[in-house]
């Protein structure tokens, strides 16, 4: 929603900054220049992209739209999956959370949270590495799985934002060339009146302004968005990992949850007693 409002104001204050010195509107409506910029940058992207790149650069760009990164309610319903999971194998052993990590979607310790039920990147990842715990008994080198597990899940999300980056710095120079391309129009009408003049060099002007509108109104902007909520999730991640590298180190549940509540960010950390209140609900 976001960054619907944001391209309504972008466009908004172009177009109605323009309108105020009575700039002819229709004079920037130039299908073709549209079609050579848009279409070059597209297939230039594709030449950069693998197949691979691309599916990712298409769920990151739409995951952009969307806009949903985790708030403090996320926070705290894995707060309190945690606690579940711990406090269970605290009283059972940890064979006892073996079908919970093996099935989340079954799992009615986890549908009891169905923000974290339905994340499956979330729900494999404490999955993987309780297995690990549950499997061997060691707990030695699983904050370093942990520590690979995110760094490849960061470094997935920040393929496609380097690549959406770089298409958005090409559109500039598509614009030139759209511009370029009406200059030589023109100069075809050398000998025209000097309104049909005018109006083939603003035409051709219009090739360079789309090319830095669409970069650094448009593409630019999602490209950085795109980066923000990788960022984010990061954080949430994080969280798991404090809490799970706690509870498999011996601390007790409460302490465990303390050690992921620490690691949430300040403007969505609960305070220690609405975690505890989420717990006992």
């Amino acid at each position: 929603m976001l960054i619907i409002i944001g391209l309504v104001v972008v466009f908004a204050s172009i177009l109605g900054g323009y309108s105020i010195v009575d700039g002819p509107v229709h004079m920037l409506l130039q299908p073709a220049e549209m079609i050579i910029i848009m279409g070059a940058a597209f297939g230039a992207f594709l030449i950069s992209c693998t197949s691979f790149l691309l599916k990712l650069s298409i769920k990151g760009f739409l995951q952009a739209f969307s806009g949903k990164t985790p708030g403090k309610d996320d926070y705290l319903e894995l707060l309190a999956v945690l606690n579940g999971l711990f406090s269970k194998m605290h009283r059972e052993g940890v064979i006892s959370i073996e079908k919970d990590i093996e099935q989340p979607e079954s799992s009615p310790m986890f549908q009891r949270f169905p923000r974290i039920a339905k994340d499956k990147e979330v729900c494999a990842f404490i999955g993987d590495t309780l297995r690990i715990y549950l499997t061997t008994g060691n707990a030695g080198e699983l904050d370093k799985l942990m520590h690979i597990d995110m760094e490849v899940m960061h470094e997935e999300k920040m393929l496609p934002i380097h690549t959406v980056t770089c298409a958005a710095e090409s559109l500039p120079g598509m614009g030139i060339v759209a511009a370029v391309l009406g200059v030589v129009l023109t100069m075809g009408k050398i000998n025209a009146p000097p309104d049909e003049l005018g109006h083939a060099i603003g035409a051709a002007l219009v090739g360079t302004f789309v090319g830095i509108l669409m970069c650094y109104g448009v593409f630019a902007p999602i490209s950085y968005k795109m980066g923000a909520i990788a960022a984010e999730r990061d954080l949430f991640f994080r969280a798991v990992r404090e809490a799970v590298a706690a509870a498999v180190r011996g601390s007790s549940p409460m302490v465990s949850m303390e050690f992921g509540r620490r690691a949430i960010p300040l403007s969505y950390r609960p305070t220690f007693q609405e975690m505890e209140q989420k717990l006992k609900g």
